[in-house]
């Protein structure tokens, strides 16, 4: 898929900076192309320079919390639950852990950590499949709620930011809270449809009770306060999460006896080794994005967008926003690419850039994660799963837009 996408890149950039030359005499853009390259090569190196540092800091930061045992502890925590949610997985099997140790690290914004210890749980599931061809039920809803990308704390979002230059990179904190809940609440209202699970046990009401209560407190309160009230509610909470979480690893180390200088040095070591991998994929996709974007075939496809949203009478200011969300169920790093060209382009604190991080943070890779998951353990048949997925991930658009709307509008 990423060959194919990737090439696909190049030649429409091709074909459209043709046509401008032949049909509209603009020899210069094969310059600008070119130019275009070279320029998102650059900027490869920037981001990456604060990616080093960001995944090395975090994950140094995580291994203090599972030597401390909290990892397990949300673990426990968590399992009641998803024995319900998944009734054919035995209380006490490992995958039960694997998977919320899984949604921690997603939860966590940790895409990179999360993904092997997601494969360790797809494989645990695949050993209570009874035909090892076709999707479990617990397979797709671990599948669909992975691809609902339910994230708390998008530090990869607030990391791209701060590299643009953002004054507050956490401002999107809020905005992305509330719509991955959207995509994630999609998801799983989806699937239990499909599978007929018992959402009205006592267990999955407490949690999901509990869940939209504070949800909609939280709304509630938000509600009350003006647009630029909003914006520092946002700006304030995400930074007090993110501070509070990372002295509270602190502490519950120190608590437990953790040796946590060591732990750190020991957790940003495997940060930093998943970092170094990522240039060459950085590099790849941004410089086919900036050369489609300097063909002009872009433009065009997001000038026949505006049109058609200026025909129904919509406000336009969203359709810039677009690439990110129409590429994100393809690829990850196609999306990142787009979203820092939109900041790079539009400005990284204009409406276009702020809902673009949005989309970033509440959609998830839907392709790429049905490809990888069911693919390491020989599943052909997905069944509903990407019908579901793909629907949460809309759900999660479209919230990305409305509430972008109502902090940034």
């Amino acid at each position: 898929m990423l060959n194919i996408l990737w090439l696909g890149f190049f030649i429409i950039a091709a074909a459209s900076a043709s046509w401008r030359w032949l049909m509209h005499a603009e020899p210069a853009v094969f310059q600008a192309m070119v130019e275009s390259l070279f320029a998102m090569a650059r900027l490869s190196v920037d981001v990456m320079v604060v990616l080093f540092g960001t995944l090395t800091l975090w994950l140094g930061f995580l291994r203090i919390a599972e030597k401390a045992g909290l990892i397990a502890s949300l673990a426990r925590l968590l399992s009641p639950l998803f024995r319900r949610l998944m009734p054919e997985v035995p209380a006490g099997h490992p995958a039960l852990g694997l998977i919320t140790l899984n949604f921690t690290a997603n939860a966590l914004g940790l895409d990179n950590a999360a993904t092997p210890i997601g494969l360790k749980a797809m494989r645990a599931l695949q050993e209570l499949n009874p035909l090892p061809g076709i999707a479990s039920n617990a397979q797709i809803l671990f599948l669909v709620l992975n691809a609902s990308s339910l994230t708390l704390l998008p530090v990869s979002i607030f990391m791209y930011r701060m590299q643009q230059g953002a004054a507050d990179p956490t401002l999107v904190f809020l905005p992305i809270l509330l719509a991955t809940t959207a995509s994630t609440v999609a998801g799983l209202l989806l699937v239990a449809a499909v599978q007929r699970l018992k959402l009205w046990d006592p267990v999955v009401l407490a949690w999901l009770g509990t869940a939209a209560l504070l949800l909609g407190s939280l709304m509630a309160v938000l509600a009350t306060l003006s647009a630029a009230a909003l914006a520092a509610a946002s700006s304030l909470l995400g930074n007090l999460v993110l501070f509070g979480l990372i002295l509270f690893f602190l502490l519950a180390g120190a608590y437990r006896r953790v040796p946590v200088y060591e732990a750190f040095i020991e957790g940003a070591k495997e940060g930093f080794d998943v970092a170094k991998n990522l240039l060459p994929y950085l590099v790849a996709m941004l410089c086919a994005v900036g050369v489609l974007r300097a063909s002009g075939a872009l433009d065009q496809l997001l000038a026949a967008i505006r049109w058609m949203v200026d025909v129904a009478g919509w406000d336009a200011r969203f359709v810039d926003a677009l690439p990110t969300a129409l590429i994100k169920p393809f690829s990850g790093s196609a999306a990142r690419a787009f979203l820092i060209e939109t900041m790079s382009t539009h400005g990284v604190d204009s409406f276009p850039a702020l809902l673009a991080a949005t989309m970033q943070g509440s959609t998830e890779t839907t392709f790429y994660v049905l490809a990888v998951y069911f693919g390491a353990v020989g599943i052909q048949r997905a069944r509903h799963a990407v019908a579901c997925a793909l629907l949460a991930d809309l759900a999660g658009v479209l919230a990305s837009i409305a509430v972008c709307y109502w902090f940034f509008g």
